[in-house]
């Protein structure tokens, strides 16, 4: 049986997700029900969930943990059925590559993962290319392996200089790697300069953020070279909206607000930190929020953490206020006013976090959407396709794949669907 085209993919995930763009488009900011909620009549099942089956719904995902709940909602629990169909994609069964302990010095245990099963996946593209062009290479693990594992030239583009220079340092430190390598790096602006890709190239990018993985569809397109991406952090976009690169999409845009949506991800556990620590960290933002929004600031929800590394909600409220007041020139919070927002924030986040159960159902679509409509892209312009799961979510939630290239011989074959 012949798989379905990104294309026709692309236009099943929309069906569902269109008629339930009004619950995307507003976030659960506070305990006030929204109106998306309100006209579907939701919010007294959703509000009567206990805590167990809360902590359920957010390890599993709605759409599978509200089989089991009694109670719910004849439209919901069709929603969630849809959202399941629509997002399940065939999975990768690659085998990790057994990289030489040397070649993965300074590389996490996590992204040495990532990068084995990349590699591995990439072999019969990488057989082909006369040069592997690693798109936003960050500190260039991956372009280092690429070049030593594939024995090919490989280039590093990367913004941050610094990140370049410390890549670049690497490469020096390894020079007296017997196989040799023909890897280098170089700072660049992709969106001033372009990219510069040939025909002969694989363009590869290992979570290339928001609109820089547009720029890598794009050009590679264009080009007509083969390509590999793993997107991560869609919101990252320098304009209101993500405009669509397909014809098969139809012009369904998404606003930056919608493609932060995206990072929402449920697991029993967390990558980072475990799923408690993830919701005391939100219920901190929260009340940092509350706290900034009484002191006179007008903020968007999420705006609070403008200059602030995401990580540090792990620290608690006080923290947080003191980088974010300090940050904007206002005076230090008082112990009465830090007590005072972590009582509010303990009685409003718990209804917050009940309340958003539906949203965060319709997270995993957006993503899958948007990489559909890339893959899409590349279908439209002759090339062959194939949309994957390539990581385990325990490695990375983000971990949908798009390999494209005129031959269809060169790309990865998907062993299941999940």
């Amino acid at each position: 049986m012949l798989r379905p085209t990104a294309s026709q993919r692309l236009n099943a995930a929309l069906q569902v997700l269109r008629p339930v763009l009004d619950i995307v488009e507003k976030r659960v900011d506070d305990v006030e029900v929204p109106a998306w909620c309100e006209r579907r009549g939701w919010a007294a099942f959703l509000s009567s969930l206990g805590d167990e089956d809360l902590r359920r719904c957010e390890e599993q995902g709605l759409s599978i943990a509200l089989e089991a709940l009694p109670g719910a909602p004849a439209d919901l629990r069709e929603l969630a059925r849809a959202v399941r169909s629509a997002t399940a994609l065939p999975s990768l069964q690659a085998q990790s590559l057994p990289l030489p302990e040397p070649w993965l010095r300074s590389v996490r245990a996590r992204k040495r993962e990532q990068l084995g099963l990349l590699l591995g996946a990439l072999a019969r593209m990488a057989a082909h290319a006369e040069r592997i062009v690693d798109v936003g290479a960050g500190r260039g693990a991956f372009t280092r392996l690429a070049a030593r594992h594939f024995q090919r030239a490989a280039l590093g583009l990367e913004l941050d200089a610094e990140r370049v220079a410390a890549a670049s340092a690497r490469l020096v430190d390894d020079a007296d790697d017997p196989r040799g390598e023909v890897a280098e790096f170089r700072a660049s602006d992709v969106f001033r300069d372009g990219l510069e890709l040939s025909a002969r190239d694989l363009a590869v990018g290992l979570h290339a953020c928001g609109e820089l993985g547009d720029q890598l569809v794009r050009t590679a397109a264009e080009i007509g070279c083969d390509a590999a991406l793993i997107s991560c952090c869609l919101q990252k976009i320098s304009q209101p909206a993500r405009a669509p690169l397909s014809r098969a999409a139809g012009g369904t845009a998404f606003s930056r607000g919608i493609l932060g949506l995206t990072n929402q991800t449920a697991q029993p556990d967390g990558v980072e930190t475990s799923l408690e620590q993830t919701q005391s960290a939100r219920k901190a933002r929260y009340a940092l929020w509350r706290l900034l929004r009484e002191r006179g600031l007008e903020l968007e929800p999420g705006a609070e953490m403008k200059g602030i590394n995401r990580r540090r909600a792990h620290a608690g409220l006080r923290s947080l206020a003191e980088s974010a007041l300090g940050l904007r020139g206002l005076s230090a919070a008082s112990d009465a006013e830090i007590a005072h927002y972590e009582r509010a924030a303990d009685a409003a986040f718990p209804v917050i976090r009940r309340l958003n159960l539906p949203r965060a159902l319709l997270a995993r679509l957006v993503e899958v959407s948007i990489t559909l409509d890339r893959a899409a892209y590349f279908e439209e312009r002759g090339f062959h396709s194939a949309v994957v799961i390539l990581f385990q979510r325990a490695v990375t939630p983000r971990n949908l794949a798009i390999f494209a290239s005129h031959a269809e011989e060169r790309l990865p074959r998907p062993d299941s669907d999940r």
